[in-house]
């Protein structure tokens, strides 16, 4: 194997080997010629087509007798191209000029047949014949017959291999985006057995790194980010998402699997949590709650954002043009579009993205060391609420028994006290001082205004606090927050839907800590 750090050279470089040795390929060799000199009058524009002419068609052109596939001779187009005066193509007034070469080539290709291609992302790859080569012990590997082919088509030898220090820093660089460890470019360097280049691929791409480095040009595809994109551009929780693409690549997912989840993991079957997760492609899209927005205009604009996505990632096309119009260089229509962005426009997503982190609807994804853990609750809450149900309904005759006959003086029992920290009847009547037992002593705190004193729930005076007066007891409640706790009142609020906390120990400069019995409205 021979051992490339950086590819020098791209696919378009080998363009002379396949005029000069195959085929020609209308995409590639005939398709920019005619962009370039022919379709602004000849091509898919029906407002400045000339003469009805159609050249970015192959029945068209045939038709028209612009082109006799095998017949370069009897081609209107070959000789248009080769005229003088008024009928030479293209006109001279549009400043237009075909060179010799590209004419050579138009008329080697009708005579090859004159076959047209599609665009080319529909269009199923197909292994090439290797080139041949002069210094074929050069070669070690199918891909350095390409290479060592476009080296000597000009005139070029290639250089020495690299040593294997440069190599490590180039394969690190390249499989996870880091610079090497020192000691395992040390271990890669003294390394004597025959897979040691191999070895050294191998542990680079068991690397975490490595599904990082790789999902980075996903997300890019995927818009992700960390924020809504416009307006407050707020935060947006869906890390979940990035992690999900990073472990695909690091568990080497299946291309086909890793476009169904992410397209439609939540309609599968029997859905995972992470396939749910991996729909998040489709919430990547920028959102926003922004005064005077549309609703309806964007809920259309959420869908065209995702089926020109969808489009441009997966079929290789950039569908942006067909919201407006056909396509005029690829197969793409209006109705295609439209087609295809109905998948997106059935969803519960909102318009409005209310300015917060997690815009509805969202799905709760526990830390993945406590996966297994919140799976196995889920399945114990099923187990326990069909517990409960059955519970409900063999209690059911015991009770309808007791409420025969239960008697108000059974049911009005003390509560039990053990363990109580803090009781207070509040029903002293009288003056500013109430009593109370804490930890089980009496004790009293002053008002710092007169209370009312009014009917109580059981019968003589309760404490009706004024406005803005409480009860400050600075020693009790201060409760561990692994320690449970209960409390219960009996309270009579006022009917004018008063929001606040009945009793409480909260500490409001540190986060709002600790807890407190609140009444709303």
């Amino acid at each position: 194997m021979r051992r490339y750090g950086f590819a020098l050279l791209t696919w378009g470089s080998f363009v002379g080997l396949a005029v000069a040795d195959g085929k020609l390929e209308y995409n590639r060799h005939i398709r920019p010629i005619l962009a370039d000199n022919c379709f602004a009058c000849h091509g898919p524009d029906s407002a400045a087509r000339k003469a009805g002419l159609r050249l970015d068609q192959r029945e068209a052109a045939i038709e028209a007798g612009a082109i006799v596939p095998g017949k370069p001779q009897e081609s209107e187009l070959i000789r248009r191209l080769h005229a003088q005066g008024s009928d030479a193509m293209p006109p001279p007034m549009t400043k237009k000029q075909v060179s010799d070469e590209q004419k050579k080539l138009l008329a080697r290709w009708i005579q090859e047949g004159a076959e047209y291609q599609p665009h080319w992302s529909f269009i199923p790859p197909v292994r090439p014949s290797l080139p041949d080569v002069r210094n074929k012990e050069w070669v070690r590997q199918p891909i350095d017959h390409f290479i060592l082919a476009r080296l000597e088509a000009v005139g070029l030898s290639p250089a020495p291999e690299a040593d294997r220090r440069t190599l490590a820093r180039r394969l690190s660089l390249d499989l996870t985006g880091l610079p090497p460890d020192p000691a395992e470019v040390e271990a890669f360097v003294q390394d004597t057995s025959p897979d040691w280049y191999e070895k050294y691929v191998d542990h680079l791409m068991k690397s975490p790194a490595w599904g990082e480095h790789r999902a980075r040009y996903w997300l890019d595809a995927a818009r992700y980010a960390d924020t809504h994109g416009i307006h407050f551009d707020n935060y947006r929780e869906i890390w979940a998402y990035r992690d999900w693409v990073i472990n695909a690549f690091n568990r080497n997912m299946p291309f086909d699997q890793f476009t169904i989840e992410q397209l439609a993991g939540d309609l599968l079957p029997n859905r995972t949590l992470d396939q749910w997760i991996a729909t998040g492609f489709n919430r990547c899209n920028i959102t926003t709650s922004e005064g005077g927005a549309i609703d309806e205009e964007y809920l259309v604009l959420y869908a065209r954002d995702r089926t020109e996505t969808v489009s441009q990632v997966w079929l290789g096309l950039t569908a942006n043009c067909a919201v407006c119009h056909n396509h005029k260089f690829d197969p793409l229509t209006m109705h295609d579009f439209y087609s295809m962005s109905a998948f997106f426009n059935n969803n519960t997503q909102r318009a409005m993205d209310g300015n917060v982190k997690d815009t509805p609807p969202v799905v709760f994804v526990p830390k993945f060391e406590d996966r297994a853990r919140y799976e196995e609750i889920g399945r114990l809450k099923s187990s326990l609420q069909q517990q409960r149900e059955a519970r409900t309904q063999s209690a059911r005759a015991a009770f309808d028994e007791w409420a025969a006959t239960a008697k108000p003086e059974n049911v009005e029992q003390p509560e039990p006290t053990e363990g109580q920290v803090f009781f207070a009847a509040l029903n002293e009547g009288h003056g500013k001082k109430v009593q109370f037992e804490a930890q089980g002593a009496m004790r009293s705190v002053e008002l710092s205004a007169d209370p009312e004193w009014t009917e109580g729930r059981f019968g003589g005076k309760a404490l009706k606090l004024p406005p803005g007066n409480q009860l400050v007891l600075p020693d009790i409640g201060d409760f561990d927050h692994g320690q449970p706790f209960s409390f219960g009142c009996w309270v009579k609020l006022p009917g004018n839907n008063v929001s606040g906390a009945i009793f409480g120990r909260m500490d409001e400069g540190n986060d709002f800590r600790g807890w407190d019995l609140w009444v709303q409205g």
